[in-house]
């Protein structure tokens, strides 16, 4: 990290699809790295939990944001994170979530996490900048 570079969390609350909410997001988080700031994590909240799904197939034709945000955290180690309540309610499940709620299988794409808003809370009170999209 450069000096003068800041600490990024960007807010997704927009769906992988349908709006440009999510593209937007994924755009801008490349350019805070490119710009050698540091993109700690990406919180996903309401619609925006559909990102952290692995059963997203998108057109032959269109850009895979899924596998974009997960080539994101890979190579620049960038949290992924889903709130678990918003997740839960639209069908996002981790494993340990899945097995809990007695459910036959999971669908959250990995290196996403489900958390919960405090780590929401932690970033407004701790990053330099926090982004909604």
């Amino acid at each position: 990290m450069s000096t003068g570079a800041l600490t990024f969390t960007l807010l997704v609350n927009g769906p992988s699809y349908g709006t440009q909410s999510a593209r937007n997001a994924y755009l801008f988080a490349l350019s805070v790295v490119e710009q050698g700031h540091h993109l700690k994590r990406v919180f996903f909240y309401q619609d925006g939990v559909s990102n952290g799904s692995a059963l997203t197939v998108p057109a032959n034709d269109e850009f895979d944001l899924v596998k974009g945000w997960q080539r994101l955290a890979e190579q620049h180690d960038v949290s992924l994170e889903t709130c678990v309540a918003a997740a839960l309610r639209r069908g996002i499940l981790s494993d340990s979530e899945a097995s809990l709620h007695q459910r036959c299988s999971a669908n959250l794409a990995k290196p996403f996490l489900q958390t919960g808003l405090g780590s929401l809370a932690e970033a407004l009170l701790s990053d330099d900048r926090v982004v909604q999209f």
